[in-house]
């Protein structure tokens, strides 16, 4: 049975990968999971200088899930070629350097800094981030400036190039659309859904930012609808983003267009959770003698008539 895929020069010997912000730059989980049976490790953001991030509290749990307002906290890209890229290196599987800055310009030194280094195999670039004051979100609500950012991009490697999407827009096909036009490879969506808490007694928000990320299984059926959503006007791949804990979880993605899935908020409460999922995927494929995983991307059964059109005309109707 076959689960890999290969794709704008990155070969993943399966569809689970670990989505960045949530699995550190691997070495941090070594310790608690074979690194190797996981498909792809996306890495913790990268910036042209380090970044402290926001003040705490920068992490609230939620019924269903959790809200994060970390701030892209990172070692800054020099620290990440000397530090971190070294392990990565040994790892055995593929790595994709999520790269996240406060202008076009960053963007454009951090991905030429790493073009020059081996060891990495794509970019995931992070256009969709909200919380943080500058860029990220402000990027990834303006289809323009993703157009433009995924441009520049392009015309500075040959590696994978994958857009990281926001769903807080209105139509979030638009901006796929874009990212194909301008050369990315694939496009992975969805990042977290802005989101708050308040805390009844000391009537203060839970977060130091007030507002920040929401992830988790409260927002698989919005990651769903628009991972379907994207599927029908782009051929490039998708992967899957959004509250996935289960195989099962995994396999939805996959049904609905996916090629792949980045597993999150789970890695929290499990390290192993990409192992587990991927091996659970093989196993479904397996009982129901699928010989290809490749079978299942977008081959959910849809009755009567309604077709994809249709359902992002509702979507944009509602």
């Amino acid at each position: 049975m076959n689960t890999s895929i290969d794709f704008a020069g990155i070969h993943l010997h399966n569809r689970v990968l670990v989505a960045s912000g949530t699995f550190g730059y691997g070495n941090e989980a070594a310790a608690f999971t074979d690194l190797r049976s996981i498909g792809g490790i996306v890495t913790k953001s990268v910036s042209r200088l380090p970044r402290h991030g926001n003040q705490p509290t920068r992490i609230a749990e939620t019924p269903a899930g959790m809200l994060n307002s970390i701030g892209l906290a990172n070692v800054g890209v020099e620290a990440f070629i000397a530090d971190k890229l070294p392990f990565l290196r040994t790892i055995g599987t593929s790595i994709i350097v999520n790269i996240a800055a406060s202008s076009i310009d960053e963007y454009c030194d951090v991905l030429e800094r790493l073009d020059d280094e081996d060891g990495i195999d794509g970019y995931e670039i992070n256009v969709s981030c909200p919380n943080v004051k500058e860029g990220g979100l402000n990027f990834g609500t303006r289809c323009e400036m993703t157009e433009t950012i995924t441009r520049e991009m392009r015309k500075r490697t040959r590696r994978a190039l994958i857009v990281k999407l926001t769903p807080n827009v209105t139509h979030i096909a638009d901006f796929a659309r874009a990212c194909e036009a301008e050369g990315a490879d694939a496009v992975s969506l969805i990042n977290t859904l802005v989101g708050m808490a308040v805390d009844v007694n000391t009537r203060r928000p839970k977060l130091s930012t007030i507002t920040g990320g929401l992830s988790g299984p409260a927002i698989k059926p919005v990651a769903l609808a628009k991972v379907y959503e994207v599927s029908k006007v782009v051929a490039i791949p998708i992967i899957g983003i959004g509250g996935i804990m289960t195989w099962e979880d995994a396999i939805e993605f996959m049904l609905v267009g996916a090629t792949a899935v980045q597993i999150g908020t789970a890695n929290f409460r499990d390290p192993d959770s990409a192992v587990k999922i991927a091996r659970g995927m093989e196993a479904y494929c397996k009982e129901h003698n699928i010989e290809d995983i490749q079978e299942l991307v977008g081959s959910m059964r849809v009755a009567g008539d309604i077709t994809a059109p249709g359902f992002v005309n509702v979507v944009r109707q509602a």
